[in-house]
């Protein structure tokens, strides 16, 4: 259930509060006449379930409410209300299936930034992994999948695909290209340090390393977990299952491909770091293609949810915007 904060303008209020009374998924109603400042307008509360939230955004939108007034929305961690059980009874659909795509794209859309923060993750994952695959360690390449922030661009690249948003599209793009970029030089560098500092050598690169080898060792298999790992963790998010994302990180070889890259050419084994750069990208391709599908599966299931149910007259709201 989510909590919504709305502050419409003195010319809208009883449209709103009309839209909210008449919505079945609606509970605690109430209006504050007046109340709002900054706009000026009514304030109006409301809990709504998320199987009825996107269609409420959406029609609150349609009423010029952002334009002119505000919505913001919290996540309702617990609610001891008869009259929310009778609203999640009328809502069709599971809330726990429900997909808030105002709310994908607020998630998504902030982790295409290309920050201090996300460089420095992506750089010292990269390393980690880099350290990883020269003492065949898979436990330092599991650190490393788990320490990478590669999955918030990839999410938000399917999301602004699906919604045709080209300025998201770019920053998605150029988070995840600058970010493996740097990933990879300065991991090459770090290589060479701890090279001259003999911590590490060439012989281990090209020692039989038989538990990290697949990273530059694509085959089939590669496609298929890409895949999988796509589809999990874009349900992950749409269904805030937090818990699932952690293992999706740690399914897919994006970091330690990357690192593996970096590490083979610091030491001139280019086939190895021909294996590992094909690995990095059938990984990213199926998962960006994995994810993809999974919102257009969604988005059919709720437009059929919607046509379903008699008080959807205006049919599918579902990444409309």
């Amino acid at each position: 259930m989510l909590h919504l904060r709305v502050i419409a303008p003195a010319d809208r209020s009883a449209a709103v509060v009309d839209l909210l009374t008449t919505e079945p998924g609606v509970a605690h109603l109430a209006v504050l006449s007046g109340a709002a400042r900054r706009p000026e307008g009514d304030l109006i509360l409301c809990d709504v379930v998320r199987e009825s939230a996107d269609r409420v955004l959406h029609a609150l939108r349609g009423l010029g409410v952002e334009a002119h007034g505000g919505i913001s929305a919290d996540e309702v961690e617990l609610s001891i209300s008869a009259s929310a059980e009778r609203a999640a009874r009328k809502a069709p659909g599971s809330g726990a299936d429900a997909v808030v795509w105002d709310e994908i794209a607020a998630k998504t859309g902030e982790q295409t930034e290309l920050s201090a923060t996300y460089l420095v993750l992506i750089v010292v994952a990269t390393m980690i992994a880099g350290i990883g695959v020269l003492l065949d360690q898979p436990i330092l390449v599991v650190g490393a999948m788990v320490v990478g922030p590669e999955f918030g661009p990839l999410a938000a690249l399917c999301v602004a695909l699906l919604r045709r948003n080209l300025a998201v599209i770019g920053r998605s793009v150029q988070a995840l290209v600058v970010g493996f970029l740097a990933a990879m030089l300065i991991t090459v560098l770090s290589t060479w340090a701890l090279t001259a500092a003999d911590l590490v050598s060439r012989d281990m690169l090209l020692a039989e390393r038989p538990l990290t080898d697949f990273i530059w060792r694509p085959d089939a298999l590669s496609w298929v977990v890409g895949l999988l790992a796509g589809v999990a963790g874009m349900l992950s998010l749409t269904s805030k299952k937090s818990g699932s994302l952690v293992g999706v990180l740690i399914s897919v070889t994006t970091v330690p491909a990357a690192a593996n890259v970096a590490v083979a050419a610091a030491y001139g084994v280019w086939h190895e770091a021909a294996g590992s750069a094909l690995q990095l990208v059938i990984n990213l391709s199926a998962i960006v293609l994995a994810g993809l599908l999974t919102l257009v599966v969604q988005q059919s299931w709720w437009w059929y949810v919607d046509r379903r149910n008699p008080r959807r007259s205006g049919g599918s709201t579902r990444a409309r915007r």
